[in-house]
């Protein structure tokens, strides 16, 4: 390959450096190549000096090619500065379009990284360089980003006023945004008149301003633009209409809730009784019924109670039960079936709540651990499973409708709405007629403010 074909590939940009070789390795190519201009100008005092001091080697990394990662190793020249006066004794030249200083990356490579930081951030921007064999750190972009100069904006037009919070309840801060460019143009430190009035001062061309009904922004937007023009956008405009909707919601509270029914016994909720016969299955029935065949095999064979339970680690005492029942069946019935519960007095307050509606385990115990019940949550959770299983399609209570919940529906798309909701507020309009005309005027109004006319 010659000399003027790897200049042109990788030091085009740059007219007074010369590549020397090329080294090409599995994952890495490095260019060898030194500066050729006979002088250079100070950093400080702009004087140019052809006294060199010193040379060294700078490396720089550069796009990569065929997937190898591209290091330019640039000897660079140290030169000695001719001001007298000059802070800077000596200095580095740089290699226009190539370096720059305290750079490690070639000024193209440095540009590329910058524009895939601001498209991609820091993560997802470092997994993306690394597939391009330019390994780069999320904050190294992050710091890139930073280091570039703010845009200048020119003053909009329609300018757009509304208030944030750094910490909600606070401290808030301000962000004024161009309307026609859909840009934020500044952030402001807080809300107050005098900020606003300020900045407004400070950049006149204003001729609209969108705002909320803030009392300082119009008075911030009087005092600094006075000849602009105060409007509202459509997330305010709604917002207003929905503050409005919630205040008519609100004075017909009392009339929300569904009219409660004639009084009615709940439907009795009861479990089959248990069985009093014996457990057929079941680990501890499986268990007794294995050391009561033992029991009595050892038996037969003539071993004595006391050797049978060593040789099966049994208790003499269940040795003795298990060898004095003929069937195993006379252990297992009464033991574990039909035995009382410290939860049999709280039953039939637990099958009212739960044909009520209340299902969760949870709040039963906690209901009933107020009314003097001593045992744990996991006896009611068993027991609240078996009324599960035992009345698999037990509905709970519908949730009533508050005053939010009215309000929402109302301003939201009769679309938008989910079957039970539309249900509800259709019962609630045909219980509050009031409600019913504020409807009607919302949506006409959302007709009209969606159609632009």
């Amino acid at each position: 390959m010659t000399d003027d074909l790897l200049q042109d590939l990788w030091l085009h940009r740059s007219a007074d450096v010369a590549v020397n070789t090329l080294t090409i390795r599995a994952d890495r190519v490095t260019v060898h190549a030194a500066t050729t201009g006979g002088e250079a100008g100070c950093p400080s005092c702009g004087t140019v000096s052809t006294r060199v001091h010193s040379s060294y080697v700078r490396r720089l990394d550069d796009s990569a090619a065929g997937r190898r990662r591209v290091v330019v190793e640039l000897r660079v020249r140290r030169f000695r500065c001719r001001e007298q006066a000059c802070p800077r004794a000596t200095f580095v030249e740089q290699a226009a379009g190539l370096t720059f200083r305290y750079g490690r990356r070639s000024q193209g490579l440095q540009a590329a990284l910058q524009q895939l930081a601001l498209a991609l951030a820091g993560r997802a921007g470092s997994r993306l360089a690394e597939t391009f064999a330019v390994p780069v750190s999320r904050s190294t972009l992050l710091r890139l980003i930073r280091a570039l100069p703010d845009p200048v904006h020119a003053v909009p037009r329609v300018l757009g006023i509304d208030e944030f919070a750094l910490r909600k309840g606070h401290v808030y801060a301000t962000i004024l945004v161009d309307i026609e460019t859909r840009r934020a143009v500044d952030l402001l430190p807080d809300r107050t008149v005098a900020t606003v009035r300020s900045w407004l001062a400070d950049h006149p061309g204003v001729k609209v301003v969108c705002r909320d009904r803030s009392a300082s922004y119009a008075e911030a937007v009087r005092l600094g633009a006075p000849e602009a023009i105060h409007v509202a956008d459509r997330f305010h405009l709604w917002q207003n209409l929905a503050d409005a909707v919630e205040k008519t919601v609100l004075q017909h509270r009392a009339l929300l809730p569904e009219p409660a029914p004639a009084a009615e016994s709940a439907p009795a909720v009861a479990l089959a009784p248990v069985s009093s016969e014996p457990r057929r299955t079941g680990r501890l029935s499986d268990r007794v019924r294995e050391q009561h065949a033992a029991v009595h095999a050892l038996k037969q064979d003539g071993f004595s109670l006391r050797a049978i339970g060593r040789r099966l680690g049994l208790a003499r005492n269940t040795v003795r039960r298990l060898a004095g029942a003929k069937d195993p069946d006379e252990l297992l019935v009464g033991r574990w079936t039909g035995r009382t519960s410290i939860l049999d007095p709280y039953k039939p307050y637990l099958h009212q709540r739960f044909a009520e509606g209340h299902t969760i385990a949870r709040r039963l115990f906690e209901e009933i651990r107020q009314r003097g019940f001593p045992g744990q949550e996991q006896i009611v959770r068993v027991y609240v499973r078996r009324l599960r299983e035992a009345f698999p399609n037990q509905d709970p209570p519908r949730r009533k409708a508050s005053v939010r919940d009215v309000t929402s529906w109302i301003t939201r798309h009769p679309d938008r709405l989910r079957d039970e909701d539309a249900q509800q507020l259709k019962e609630v309009l045909a219980r509050v007629p009031v409600l019913a005309t504020t409807t009607e005027h919302v949506r006409a109004f959302a007709e009209l403010w969606r159609r632009g006319r």
